[in-house]
Order: C-alpha cells, then sequence, then structure tokens
C-alpha cells in the first residue's frame, strides 16, 4: 500500500527497469531470428519437394517429345525463394536497408497478360505486392497525409504497481496520477479528465507545491526508435493552465528520477533517482529526509549544498527497506518499513561521555510501533495529528491516534490512500484508485490492468470494446462512460479477441491454443474449444458471422462455422501452408476468403467457400474487397512501412469502417493516422505520443468516432477522438485511375457514418 503518494516499488524493478527491458529486446530479437532462418528453411524445403514432385511429370513430357503443361495454379512456385540476411552484415549495409521497395511492370505468372506489381524487401526477403487493375499508373499516384487527426480523449489505467509518489488531490478538485507518458488530472466529481502530455517516456513519479497548482513530474529514461537512451528529467508545470515552467535535470540524471519534492518555505525543488522517499522539512527547508534500502538519510541544505547524517538503528532491527515516512506535528519523523513497523525517529544530543566533547547530534529511534503484516508502503498524516498507515500483506488502512495508538481499520486489496477530509482515495498495486470511508466503504474511480496486453476488440454497433492481456483479465469498457463496465479472470491469458458480427458473444484466444466464446450478458462461457498447444494469435469472424477463423502459432489457422448466434461452433476446414505462426486476418466483404500474415512475412489468400483451399495464384487476389483490414502487409498498406523497419515494427494496424484512415501501432510508443489507401513508399501521416512502451494494438470504435489504442508494458489504454480538418469532406480522396474506385475497395466516403458518439458522465 501507499497512501497519498507512494506506491509499491520493488529494488529490483526501481534500480534495472531499463537493462531488464533491453535484454528482453534482444531475447526477443535473437528469438526472431531463429524464427525467421527456421521459416526460411521450411519454405526452401517445401519448395523442393514441390519440384521434386513435377520432375517425374517433366521427364515422361520430354520423352513424349513436346514441352510439359503446367497448370495455372503451380505456376507461384516461381516466386524467389526468399533469403535470410544476417543482421551482422547484409541487413547492416547501405545497399541492403532492412526494408526496401522496388517497383516495376511485371509479367503476370504463366505469361497471361500484363500486369503491375511492387516488390517490398523485409530483412532480404521480397514480398510481391500486386497492383489492383484500377491503377493504370503506380507512379503517379499522389500520397497525403489523412484529413482526419486524433485528439486524446480519455486514459485509462494507473501506474499503480511499481512506482511511489503516484497520487495527489489539487485544489480544483482534481486528483492527479499517471500512467505511461501521460499525467492525468481526473475531476473526481464531475468525472472529466485533463492530460499534461510533455514527457517523452514514462513518468515514474510526481509531487505538488504548497500552492496546490504547480506540479513536479519525473520521467525515466527510455531509448528512442535506433536504441540510443533518451535523457531522463523534471517537468515543473501549471496544473490550471497545463503550460510547462521549467525543464530541469536534462543532462544530469541516467537512469530515471525516482523522487521528486517541493519545500515548504523557499522555492526548492530536490529530485533523487534511486532513493524510495524525498520530502522537506516542513517547519525547516534547510531539511531534507531520504529513505531506501536499509538505511534513513538525515540532510542539511547549506550555502548550495549538502551534508547528510545517516539514522541510528541501535538495538532495533534494521529493515530490508524503508519504505515510507512522514513528518508529525510535534516535529519527530515517523518512517514505514518492510518489516511491518513504524519507527519514530528523533534528535538525540550528542554522545559527549563517548565520543568527548564536541560530539554531534544524531537522529536515533525513539520508539517501535508493530503496525502490520508485511510491509508498511504508505503513512499519511491527518489534521489534529491522527496518521494513517497502508500495509502490502495484510492489505489493511489503520488510522492511528496520534500517540500511535489504533483507532480503526479496513481492508482494501493492495492499497494505498490519500486523504481529502474523512473521504479517502485508494490507490492500489493493482493498478486502480479507490474513493470512499473508513464507515462507507470504497468504490472504484479508477481501474486498469496490471500486466501487458495484446487483444483488444470493438463492439459492431455499441460503444463498447474488449481488453485482454497477460493478467488473465478480460475487461469490457464504456468508451461513453469511460469506465469498466464489467471483467472476469481467466485460467490462461488473453491474446486476442473478436465480437460476434450479432454483439451478443465475443471470442477470446488464450495462451494455450485454448479459446472461449463469452455472452455479454451473462458473462458465461458459452463454448469452449482448443487448437493446437500453442498460443492463439487472431480470432476474426465472417461478416455475416457464418465462419469463425483462428490463427495459431502452430502455423495453421483453424475455420469453424458458427450457428445459434454464435453460441455454437464445428470445425469447418484447416488452412495449411504457412511456414511461419500467424500474425494477422481478414475475411473478404463477400466471406469468401481470407488473407493472411505470418511471422516470417508472407502474405497467403485462402478460399475457404471452396474448403480452406491455399490460392497459388496471388495475382488473382489483387481486386478483392475486404471486409476489414488488419494484416499489416498488403498492398494497400505498404506505405505505412518505413524503409529500413525490421519487420516486427509494427504489431497491428486497423482501417476505419469508412475505409478513409488507417491507424498504426509502432514498436516505439506511438500510434499513427495514414490515408487509406497508403501504397506508396514514405506515406506522410500524422504520429501521436502518449504510450510508454510498445504500442500493441489498435481499432476504431463501430462508428469510427475514436480510436482504441492499447500498450504492452506500460498497461495503458488511450482512447482518442477522431477529429475532421479542414471543410466538406475533406478535399479530393486519392484518384486510383478509374472513375469508380469501389471496385478494389478504394473509395471517398465519410469518415463517420452518420454517427455520433459524445462522452459521458461516469456513475463510479
Amino acid at each position: 500500500m501507499t497512501l497519498q503518494h507512494t506506491g509499491m516499488l520493488s529494488s529490483s524493478s526501481a534500480e534495472f527497469p531499463d537493462r531488464v527491458s533491453m535484454m528482453e529486446g534482444r531475447l526477443q530479437s535473437q528469438e526472431d531470428e531463429i524464427t525467421l532462418l527456421k521459416s526460411s528453411l521450411a519454405d526452401a524445403l517445401r519448395r523442393l519437394r514441390v519440384h521434386d514432385q513435377l520432375i517425374p511429370l517433366l521427364k515422361q513430357q520430354l520423352i513424349a517429345g513436346g514441352w510439359p503443361t503446367i497448370r495455372p495454379q503451380l505456376c507461384s512456385f516461381n516466386i524467389i525463394v526468399s533469403r535470410k540476411l544476417s543482421s551482422s552484415s547484409a541487413l547492416d549495409s547501405p545497399r541492403h536497408p532492412a526494408t526496401r521497395y522496388c517497383a516495376r511492370p511485371m509479367q503476370r505468372d504463366c505469361g497471361h497478360g500484363m500486369g503491375q506489381s511492387i516488390k517490398m524487401f523485409i530483412r532480404g526477403r521480397p514480398i510481391t505486392m500486386y497492383v489492383p487493375s484500377n491503377i493504370q499508373n503506380y507512379e503517379d499516384l499522389r500520397m497525403e497525409p489523412p484529413v482526419e487527426k486524433l485528439e486524446l480523449d480519455w486514459v485509462y489505467g494507473y501506474r499503480g504497481r511499481d512506482c511511489r509518489a503516484n497520487l495527489y488531490l489539487l485544489s480544483s478538485g482534481e486528483a492527479v496520477y499517471f500512467i505511461a507518458c501521460v499525467v492525468v488530472l481526473y475531476h473526481i466529481n464531475n468525472r472529466t479528465q485533463r492530460h499534461y502530455r510533455k514527457h517523452t517516456d514514462c513518468v515514474r513519479c510526481l509531487t505538488i507545491h504548497p500552492d496546490k497548482v504547480r506540479v513536479a513530474s519525473g520521467q525515466t529514461a527510455g531509448v528512442d526508435k535506433d536504441g540510443k537512451p533518451l535523457q531522463p528529467y523534471v517537468h515543473i508545470w501549471d496544473s490550471s493552465t497545463l503550460i510547462t515552467l521549467q525543464q530541469i535535470g536534462l543532462g544530469t540524471f541516467e537512469r530515471g528520477v525516482g523522487s521528486v519534492a517541493f519545500s515548504f518555505a523557499v522555492s526548492f525543488t530536490v529530485i533523487l533517482h534511486l532513493m524510495f522517499a524525498v520530502e522537506f522539512n516542513p517547519s525547516d527547508s534547510t531539511n531534507i529526509i531520504t529513505c531506501g534500502k536499509s538505511h534513513i538519510y538525515f540532510w542539511t541544505l547549506s550555502a548550495g549544498s549538502l551534508t547528510k547524517k545517516q539514522g541510528i538503528f541501535g538495538k532495533y532491527k534494521k529493515p530490508k527497506f524503508i519504505q515510507c515516512f512522514v513528518f508529525s506535528l510535534t516535529g519527530d519523523v515517523l518512517t514505514g518499513d518492510s518489516e511491518g513497523n513504524i519507527l519514530t525517529w528523533g534528535k538525540s544530543p550528542g554522545d559527549v561521555k563517548t565520543l568527548g566533547k564536541g560530539a554531534k547530534e544524531t537522529f536515533q529511534i525513539m520508539r517501535q510501533t508493530r503496525a502490520h503484516d508485511g510491509s508498511v508502503f504508505t503513512l499519511c498524516m491527518l489534521q489534529g495529528g491522527a496518521l494513517l498507515s497502508g500495509g502490502g500483506k495484510d492489505r489493511k488502512i489503520i488510522r492511528w491516534s496520534a500517540d500511535l495508538a489504533p483507532e480503526r481499520e479496513c481492508e482494501v486489496k493492495d492499497a494505498r490512500v490519500h486523504v481529502n477530509g474523512e473521504e479517502v482515495l485508494v490507490g492500489t498495486t493493482r493498478n486502480a484508485i479507490l474513493r470512499g470511508t473508513f464507515s462507507d466503504g470504497f468504490v472504484a474511480i479508477v481501474q486498469g490492468h496490471v500486466d501487458e496486453m495484446w487483444g483488444l476488440a470493438t463492439h459492431p454497433s455499441q460503444n463498447v470494446f474488449l481488453t485482454c492481456g497477460h493478467d488473465r483479465q478480460v475487461c469490457v469498457w464504456n468508451t461513453e462512460e469511460h469506465k469498466l463496465d464489467w471483467s472476469t479472470t481467466l485460467e490462461e491469458y488473453g491474446l486476442c479477441a473478436d465480437f460476434c458480427p450479432n454483439g451478443a458473444v465475443v471470442s477470446v484466444g488464450l495462451s494455450t491454443g485454448r479459446w472461449l466464446v463469452l455472452d455479454l450478458q451473462t458473462k458465461e462461457v458459452v463454448s469452449d474449444y482448443t487448437d493446437g498447444n500453442e498460443q492463439l494469435s487472431v480470432m476474426r469472424y465472417s461478416p455475416d458471422g457464418s465462419f469463425l477463423a483462428v490463427g495459431s502459432h502452430d502455423n495453421f489457422i483453424y475455420v469453424y462455422n458458427v450457428t445459434e448466434s454464435g453460441r455454437r461452433y464445428s470445425r469447418y476446414g484447416k488452412c495449411n501452408g504457412h511456414s511461419s505462426f500467424i500474425t494477422h486476418l481478414d475475411w473478404s466483404k463477400d466471406g469468401k476468403y481470407v488473407m493472411s500474415n505470418s511471422g516470417d512475412y508472407e502474405i497467403l489468400y485462402w478460399d475457404v467457400a471452396g474448403g480452406c483451399k491455399l490460392l497459388r495464384n496471388r495475382y488473382e487476389s489483387k481486386d478483392r474487397e475486404w471486409a476489414s483490414y488488419t494484416c499489416v502487409l498488403g498492398f494497400h498498406v505498404m506505405g505505412v512501412w518505413l524503409e529500413g523497419s525490421d519487420g516486427t515494427d509494427i504489431n497491428a494496424l486497423c482501417r476505419s469502417h469508412s475505409e478513409r484512415v488507417v491507424a498504426v501501432a509502432d514498436d516505439f510508443c506511438k500510434v499513427h493516422l495514414f490515408q487509406y489507401p497508403c501504397p506508396k513508399p514514405k506515406a506522410p501521416n500524422h504520429s501521436y505520443e502518449g504510450h510508454g512502451s510498445h504500442v500493441t494494438n489498435v481499432r476504431f470504435t463501430h462508428c469510427d468516432s475514436h480510436l482504441l489504442s492499447m500498450g504492452g508494458k506500460d498497461t495503458c489504454i488511450l482512447q482518442w477522438e477522431v477529429k475532421r480538418g479542414g471543410t466538406g469532406d475533406g478535399g479530393e480522396r486519392m484518384k486510383l485511375g478509374t472513375e469508380d474506385g469501389r471496385k478494389s475497395g478504394i473509395s471517398d466516403r465519410l469518415a463517420i457514418k452518420g454517427c455520433v458518439c459524445m462522452p459521458a458522465s461516469v456513475n463510479a
């Protein structure tokens, strides 16, 4: 627990988060390299086997004195077998960027007619994109940034699991806290949010000035898209206007800023990056106290320099951590530690008998009070001298009298607290903020996930979306009321999800190959199936809801018949042909075909209606219209890839229902908005910051009024309002060579289908 503004922080998460993150990144990169090598080898072997099967046929026809006649669907074997480039040689060479393009007229397979294709190379692998028939000249296509723009509307979540100094109450009635790169100012009574967004990486701490207006917030170091370190710093800003007053510490810190504090009398700010807590003495701004691992320091500020004295534990056991402290009204210092004790510290005159004349005063423990089972994570001083303490293991909040006699207690899971009169704000290590009193109990006003998230789906007709992640939570949110409608805990963690087109049920794919179908009204599991024993990466219903396609890391796409309004499923077939795990898939508008991407950058097309057959001649799919577009590889979204991308830089994308724009979630904490289609390299776009880790998924709401983006490790969900710029319908859309671009799914349509979603107040 943490009361007022501190949070639970283990020593490992405090000192080594960036190092662990870099090691995880390197490990993932190595795994990607191995996967690509395996995939390329498997692909080459598969093609060799096909050629071996053709050799007897060739010999027979040569003996018969004629040239062989090969069926058109086998001509796709003429596609170049991919060659994996090592990261230490070809990939680092300027001649072989990770992603590059080559556009030229190419002869259609088997020589039947002429057409255009674009060849795109990712990590040395050629990917051929066929140009739709209605584009007469690819070179003449003109790319523009979209008319639509995004504006941050709401932030779901709160970083309480591993940070302290993370919850305060302003005089405006707003609770101020942070998650990812955003500091949120949430007006509790009005149910509105404002956002301070000047940080470039995850915020780790904040404090408010005694005037209750100015705020200081510190961030972590982080890295940029090229892996170069970004410097941490502190912003001091005005909470009324959200104007930055000063930026300090740039170039001073290395890892990040963990604690900040204002003095009470003089304009001083102290910043620490490895301590658990820091505060000025409210009655003497030349005295500063810090605490951390097995220590408490009493600092004196004089003539611009600091001198310190370490607190003496004497006969008392030295705790592993001192987590928090407060100043009592009598001038003593009260600390909470990892042993569950509240220690009262005071000044002791110098021991002249032992140390001789001139011995200096020391700071020693005057009293030890047993408070909690497990750590004391937070302390908060009340008016009149009473004290609140928050524990971790026992989940208790205890009210103590001025002489540290227990008066009242209540149990709140993983709680931390800020007091406003009799009302208590509780920030928890489960990333929630609760509001209530000792007598009436507590209600959640802010909730969020507590671990990495990947699964995101939006309802087909309501202002509702679903998220799931590694914390095994499935959460259904309301975009209008900005609140959690309901949640449930699964046995395994969820990675993907999709709503049935009728909106009554939702399917969730899990990490074990198992997938569930949940009823949105009863929240009950109505179907439970398993496909393979590897994680599932994508669930996608056909447009009419008659089929469900399940993409797995075992390289297969499992297709099911759907009956009884999405409550009954039967295996229809299996798409077998990918040489790596399935990453994304989409259905055609007529519900007969599927387009899929895999971990080794393949684009394959499947005739589901014809028995889940692989379409060997990919050229025939160039004019097909798609009900959704979430595949990251394809002609219509080629321009979202930056030159030099390594193939894993884009985690997800989503075309709007209006087919005007496409949103992209990248690996560098950004959300992008492109014009759709965007088939040319270096397509202009709008870029948006806010997330503090890789963005794992993006989805538009059913009427395109909002976009949802989801962070991975930052456990943050951002809700963006889609705004139209300019006048009229935003100007001319891209012309693709014919008057009727709708033949290839490229059309001029309204960005919002006659529907506007206005935010409403939240009833906590």
